[in-house]
């Protein structure tokens, strides 16, 4: 049996799931980003204890087809962006529909529907939150941040990055840095 849980984006957010679930003496076999599977069928005052027990964690339990897929498509997207180390080559919407084996314009016109936003802008969003944190690493510089994140260019990666952030990717850079000193300084 599979549970879905909605806001589990995170190594700690496994963590905690794990650890109701063990307080409950649910068996689970798989713990994954947005998703349980357990071993047995569980009772109705389990899923609803389990349930209040994660909404105190900051996580909810989902109920509706609908809310389910739409987790599904956003655990893909933060996995394929935040926690995996060369992101595909083939088409954002290949690789989602074949992740989750429905048809990319299903999936595009539920999850715009329920969101209101696009998919692509989504994927954009993370991907400008994703290239903060390599920025804020230090480890590689703007063309090797472009090239691991598939941008065209540098400058393709700068342009998308001033439009969401209102920031170069540089003055981001520079921002920190004071950022850093000044709290260095105190």
């Amino acid at each position: 049996m599979k549970l879905y849980i909605k806001y589990m984006v995170s190594l700690r957010c496994k963590m905690m799931v794990k650890e109701e679930l063990k307080k409950l003496g649910i068996h689970y076999v798989i713990v994954d980003l947005g998703m349980v599977e357990i071993l047995e069928d569980i009772t109705s005052e389990q899923r609803e204890l389990l349930g209040k027990n994660l909404l105190r964690s900051g996580l909810e339990l989902l109920e509706d087809k609908k809310s389910i897929l739409i987790e599904k498509i956003k655990n893909v997207i933060t996995e394929m962006i935040h926690y995996s180390d060369e992101i595909p080559k083939v088409n954002y919407s290949d690789y989602i529909s074949e992740k989750l084996d429905y048809d990319y314009t299903y999936l595009a016109n539920t999850f715009s529907e329920v969101k209101g936003i696009t998919i692509q802008q989504f994927i954009i969003i993370h991907k400008i939150e994703r290239i903060k944190e390599l920025i804020l690493y230090d480890e590689l510089n703007l063309t090797e941040i472009s090239y691991k994140l598939h941008y065209s260019s540098p400058a393709h990666l700068s342009n998308q990055f001033k439009k969401i952030t209102g920031l170069t990717p540089s003055f981001y850079k520079k921002m920190l840095r004071k950022r850093k000193k000044n709290l260095e300084n105190m």
